[in-house]
């Protein structure tokens, strides 16, 4: 197998990563497994949803990755749409960090890379296979910065969408996330710069306000700015993630709107997209948590185990050269909801330097050396 890759004409070498079978799988290389428990669709949607609408997003009946910061990167989102989800947020990406990044193709992966300008950080990276469905999300203050930023990525996603909803101190006192929720002008003035001077489709995600009447005064301010779809996250600035998200709040905002409105909480189970539908009236449903802790949640067809999941997401990470520390993460998160970081496997992984030290931890060197050894 790896001698007909590299026999391969360049295009196709290139495009290998782009398959749904991992090039060691389908050697017979690397660790075992065939993803058992996957969702299993007709051809003709499964290339639907690889090359979706590159043009304009369509927003009901979907069921959404949200934005997580250090999971939601190129292998997630892979994983998380290979399982089921219709669209898929990356993390969130400040705009003054974007701006100092430069647009590389990687021939190696085939991928299209943001990197900090003089280092080789990579800050967003995407490929063909996701761009009907990816949606980049940036964190801002100012319009016309957004609109710089936004200039950079958005021939190569599927929408811009505005962070109006994250409550950590960082995006606050920059003025960001939740900081936006109480300045409606700012709101109106950041989305209708992009939505002018863009082709792309342009979103936000917001939280709830202090009182329902408020966040349905700003849910309607911001749909008078020509977005297609708003995203709700049921829960308050000052609420943790353990307080139940307000669904009723949710419905709240979707009576008082005609665009899709895309319910966000506490849903843990395929089962949840279901009810939380029922409950809100919702035309699309996002998860955070219960995808992190197992990106199967999309399947109709029930969650695969975590194990597998977990592994999966080990050879994805190999295969797009995702940043260790990212990767480190995502895995910590698994294990402390399944397990404990204090048992071998997450001392383990705390002890991991390298993308190579993961797959040795996890049985999967003969993958990694595959994959290693066919890059450019």
């Amino acid at each position: 197998m790896a001698s007909d890759i590299a026999r391969r004409p360049e295009k196709t070498r290139r495009s290998a990563p782009f398959r749904t079978t991992s090039p060691a799988r389908a050697a017979g290389g690397g660790g075992g497994g065939g993803g058992g428990g996957r969702c299993d669709e007709p051809e003709q949607e499964q290339c639907a949803r690889r090359h979706g609408d590159a043009v304009g997003m369509e927003y009901r009946d979907k069921l959404v990755l949200a934005p997580m910061v250090r999971v939601g990167t190129l292998p997630f989102r892979l994983l998380a749409a290979e399982y089921g989800a219709d669209i898929t947020y990356g993390e969130e990406i400040i705009d003054h960090k974007f701006l100092k990044c430069e647009r590389v193709i990687n021939e190696s992966l085939g991928t299209t890379d943001f990197v900090e300008k003089g280092t080789d950080n990579v800050v967003f990276r995407t490929c063909p296979q996701e761009r009907g469905r990816v949606v980049f999300q940036m964190g801002t203050s100012h319009a016309v910065r957004a609109l710089k930023a936004a200039e950079i990525v958005c021939h190569d996603v599927a929408a811009i969408d505005i962070n109006m909803g994250c409550p950590k101190s960082f995006s606050l006192s920059g003025g960001m996330g939740a900081a936006l929720l109480s300045k409606p002008e700012l709101i109106h003035d950041i989305l209708t710069t992009l939505r002018r001077n863009l082709d792309t489709t342009v979103t936000c995600k917001i939280r709830l306000l202090n009182t329902p009447k408020d966040t349905v005064e700003l849910a309607r301010r911001i749909e008078k700015t020509g977005v297609p779809a708003l995203a709700v996250h049921g829960r308050k600035i000052k609420d943790r993630p353990r307080d139940p998200a307000k669904w009723d709040e949710i419905a709240d905002v979707v009576s008082a709107l005609s665009i899709p409105v895309i319910a966000n909480g506490d849903v843990f189970e395929y089962e949840d997209f279901k009810r939380i539908k029922d409950a809100t009236g919702a035309a699309s449903v996002m998860v955070a948590r219960g995808a992190m802790w197992n990106a199967s949640i999309f399947c109709a067809k029930g969650k695969t185990p975590w194990e597998e999941v977990k592994r999966e997401y080990v050879r994805k990470s190999i295969l797009w050269d995702n940043d260790v520390k990212s990767t480190k993460h995502t895995l910590k998160e698994m294990i402390m909801h399944y397990s404990c970081l204090e048992l071998p496997e997450g001392k383990g992984v705390i002890k991991c330097d390298t993308s190579a030290d993961l797959a040795k931890l996890y049985g999967e060197e003969d993958y990694y050396n595959f994959v290693v050894s066919n890059r450019k």
